[in-house]
Order: structure tokens, then sequence, then C-alpha cells
């Protein structure tokens, strides 16, 4: 690569390898883009934690460069980590009316809404960031006014797609901007970052419309209550919902806190619409014949605190499932929440409900493009170099593969990982280092104070249980005046084992006597080197071991 040609810079803070906690920087000379700040939610070994955040430090350390955040639409894995990321990085986000719209409640959550700087965008708009023009490209997804991009860099343009797929027939709005697509391919390309979630399926995503009609057939079917869940962000699925009860004569309620405040955002922005008289409170269901009921809630991937989980579990406030309730499940279970939701179902018909999912009715499409629709986007871009992006590896390569059986060379197929730097100009493509990232974990209150030490620390206690030995020693001789006693917590049943556990007490009593010194660490380290291997030889478990000595 040419020594004084600059070149821009593209790093994936996330996105990459994983599904969600997306977030790309763009870098050029002393100018830094950022596109999107998502969250990711945990998978099984994280146990404990609440959410997955992108490691910023690499933006952290360079803020003042930072011209602002572009966002491309208001799903959690776009926007989810912007609470926590704006706090040390105070810089503008521009995103359109819905996005914005969506992250103002979140950041009002946080108490920070006050000290952020947001400016509304539209379809079509052209804004510059330093050396940036960014060109929010209208797009079509399963969240209204999404937008994909085209950042017109001095090396060239790049574009972005974000979450997208070709739907002719969207519920609101105009369809996704293919025209401006094959006006920048004629222009020419530098690069093409494109969605990979669903490359792996042939054909073409079915249009939104499709759910509505789908809602129809069910809902002049149903005798009794109606309680449809779906992600709260998909406005389009609650306003065909909303459309199928006013069809029917129902009245609708909103149950979930993120159902109700995004519906309530959503109705402020004209991108939902009840009309009047048709939304009850949720508070107020019992005074409705529930024949002429709908319930819309949260909980499609049965998350445990959700609103659907709790009616399966039977301890919501306002909903009670009965015998004869209608629930339609108008999702696809995230990968790695199939068991969650199945848990859910098994529940719902425990409890006399029928229970319509897309194993069952064709109740959900999906939001992403499937073959025939990244073909149809990398024949109108006809980029130069081609990186795929949000997806697994998997994903990843099968969408590479996919951009080479279109003519793409294949040393202009670029498969990268989170932290690598994408250096490019018009005439070369090379990775040349890596800057920090990786996950930064939420548990409570605490943001990246839990690491793998802890992660592994909870796994053990999980799967093996505690014990705990507490000697009581005389500080200037070390001889043991109390003890040892033996708690055991998740490893067996003292009451059912007194001969093992006093088999244990023993052991760690020698142990003691036998130690050459009298220094506590070694006094402990001696106790576990016992206990350890008599423990897994007798139970093929390995607790954690946690000796306490106190001193007189």
């Amino acid at each position: 690569m040419s020594k004084g040609k600059k070149k821009l810079k593209v790093i994936a803070l996330g996105g990459l390898g994983e599904i969600g906690k997306n977030i790309t920087v763009f870098e050029y000379g002393n100018d830094i883009l950022v596109v999107d700040c998502g969250m990711a939610f945990p998978d099984d070994e994280m146990l404990g934690i609440d959410l997955v955040l992108p490691d910023t430090t690499y933006l952290v350390k360079n803020k003042e460069r930072v011209k602002g955040i572009v966002v491309t639409h208001g799903h959690e894995d776009h926007i989810g980590a912007l609470p926590y990321v704006l706090r040390e990085l105070n810089v503008p986000v521009y995103g359109t009316r819905l996005s914005l719209g969506l992250l103002e409640y979140k950041l009002e959550e946080h108490g920070i809404l006050s000290n952020c700087k947001l400016q509304t965008v539209s379809q079509g708009q052209t804004i510059n960031l330093g050396l940036f023009k960014v060109e929010f490209i209208r797009s079509t997804h399963s969240i209204a006014d999404s937008v994909a991009l085209a950042i017109h860099t001095p090396v060239g343009i790049v574009v972005h797609t974000s979450d997208f797929k070709v739907d002719y027939t969207p519920i609101a709005g105009e369809s996704i901007d293919l025209p401006r697509f094959a006006e920048l391919g004629k222009k020419g390309v530098l690069l093409l970052m494109c969605d990979s979630t669903n490359v792996e399926r042939p054909g073409y995503t079915m249009s939104e419309r499709t759910v509505g009609e789908a809602f129809e057939e069910i809902f002049v079917k149903a005798k009794k209550r109606i309680l449809v869940a779906t992600f709260a962000s998909n406005i389009h699925r609650i306003q065909q919902v909303v459309n199928a009860a006013v069809k029917f004569s129902r009245q609708v309620a909103i149950c979930g806190r993120s159902m109700i405040n995004v519906s309530k955002k959503a109705m402020e922005l004209g991108y939902l619409t009840i009309p009047e008289g048709v939304l009850v409170d949720i508070e107020q269901i019992k005074s409705f014949p529930q024949e002429k009921l709908v319930i819309i809630s949260t909980g499609s991937q049965g998350e445990p605190m959700s609103a659907l989980s709790r009616m399966a579990a039977g301890d919501h406030r306002q909903v009670e499932i009965v015998s004869g309730d209608l629930v339609v499940i108008s999702a696809t279970p995230i990968p790695g929440n199939e068991k969650c939701v199945s848990g859910v179902i098994n529940e719902l018909f425990k409890k006399g409900a029928e229970v319509v999912y897309e194993a069952l009715a064709d109740i959900h499409v999906s939001g992403h493009a499937c073959q025939e629709e990244l073909k149809l986007i990398h024949q109108l871009v006809k980029p130069k170099f081609f990186m795929p992006v949000h997806g697994e590896y998997r994903h990843l390569k099968q969408h590479a593969i996919l951009a080479q059986s279109l003519g793409m060379a294949q040393e202009n197929t670029l498969i990268m990982e989170i932290g690598q730097v994408l250096e490019i100009n018009s005439s070369l493509a090379r990775i040349n280092g890596s800057v920090p990232s990786g996950k930064v974990l939420v548990d409570g209150l605490g943001i990246g104070d839990v690491g793998n030490t802890v992660l592994r620390d909870r796994k053990h206690l999980s799967e093996d249980g505690l014990i705990i030995v507490v000697v009581t020693v005389q500080k200037q001789t070390g001889n043991v005046i109390t003890g040892p006693d033996v708690i055991s917590r998740g490893f067996v049943y003292v009451r059912e084992a007194e001969a093992f556990m006093d088999e244990v007490k023993q052991l760690a009593k020698d142990a003691l006597k036998k130690c050459p010194s009298k220094n506590w660490s070694i006094m402990k380290s001696s106790i576990k080197d016992s206990l350890r291997d008599y423990l897994y030889q007798k139970t093929k478990r390995r607790p954690m071991i946690l000796p306490i000595i106190m001193d007189i």
C-alpha cells in the first residue's frame, strides 16, 4: 500500500463472530465516526450476567476525535449500549425520529438524558461529520424508520446496509430505496458492509404483511381471550395485531414494561395508530368481556421476568391464564433461547391455553435479508471490496462465498474479527494490527467488574458446590483451639452425610497438624490439598474449598 496515500480505517468493536453488540468505527486522519452501539444478551456460561456491552476503551482514549455516533435503527443490539457508553463519550448521536425516541426513554431511565446531544435526521438526508459525509438511505427491517448508510470518505464510498430486508409491501412508509443503491453502484463503491444474519437461508424473506393475514385467520376462529407475545420494538407487528383486533371488534391491552414504553413512544411519534376507545388499561381488563379482549405482551423469548413467563408461572399480577385462552407467540427464538421458550409453551398448555407458535403457523417473518435479497444488493452496489458483518463466523464465511459466486475476487473479500483494523484506500485493503476489544459484562449495578475469573468461580459453584472449613487457632503458637467446623452448600446435605463430614473434619485437622509452617496461606493450602483428592475420590466432584482461619 502506498505510504504517501492516506487510508480509511474500519474497526468493528462488535457484531463480528457473534449476534448482537453491533458497533463499527470509521477513522480517517484525525476524525472518527461511530456507527451503532448495541448490546448483546448473555449466553448460558455467563451466570448472573444481565447484559453484554462492547469494549469501547479505544473510543474513550480518542474521545476528542469522535465526531458523532450514527444509529441505523432502534433495536437493542444497535442502541442498547449507548446509556453506558455516553457516560464516558459525550458526543452527538444522530438517528431517525423513532430510533432516537426509543433511545430517549432508555437514557431517561439511566438519568442521563439531559446531558446527551441527540440530533434527529430523516431518511434521504446527508450530514457532515468532520471529513465524513453520512447519507441516510431508506431501508426496511422489523422496526420502522430504519436506514442503511452511504459514508462518503476521502478515499471512496462505504455502503453499510445495517440490518435490512427487501420488503416491497411494508406496513408503513415506503419500501427500501433500491434506486439509490443502484446510483451509488454506478458512481463506484469502495467497500460494502452487509448484514449476514440470514445468509444461510435461500430465497426471499416474506413481507411483514403476510403476518397480518395470518393474524386475521387466527382471530376469526378465536372464541375467547387472545394474548399475543412479540418483540416490543416490532411496532409493525403490534400495529397488525391492533388492526386485527379492530376488525373483529376487540379491545386491546398492552402488558410488559418495555412494551408499554415503546408503544407509548411510537404513538406519540405517529408510528403506531390505535383508534379511539380501543386501548384499555391492563389494570381494567377484568371489567371487559374476555372474548372481546386482546392482550399484547412481552416475553416471546421466554425471558424469566417477562410478562408472558410470569403469566405461564401463575404469578402475574393482572393476567391469569385460564382454560380456553389463545396465546400467539409471534417470534422465532433467538439461538440459545429455545429451551426457555419451550418451557413457557409447556406451562401455558398445562394451564389449559391453546398456544400458536411459529412451528404451527406463519405468525412471524424475519427482518433480515435471505440469499436472493443479498444478491440483489451486491449486484446493485458492485463494490470493489466486501466485508460481511452482523453474524457468527459461519454467517460471515457463507456471505463471503456468496459474494465470490457473484464475481467478487477472493482477495477483495474481507472476513474480519472484532478489534482488527482494516486499512483501505482506492487501490488496496489490508488488516493492520488491532485495538482493544471484547465484552464488558453488566451484573446488577456493576459494569465491567465481573470478568472471566468471577464467571469461572460461579460456574464451579453451580456445578460442584462449596465446602467451608472454619478453624480457630492461637495467634502465637498456631495451635488449633476449636474446629475444624465444616459447612457444605450445594455439595452434600450435611445431616444425611454426617459420617462423611466427620471424616472431612478429621482430614482437615490432620492437615493442620502436619503443616510445616504456621503461616496462614500455607495452612489454607494444606487444608485444600488434603481435602481435594479425598472429596473427588469419594464423590467424583470437585467442590470449591474455602478455608477460613481465625486467630485468638
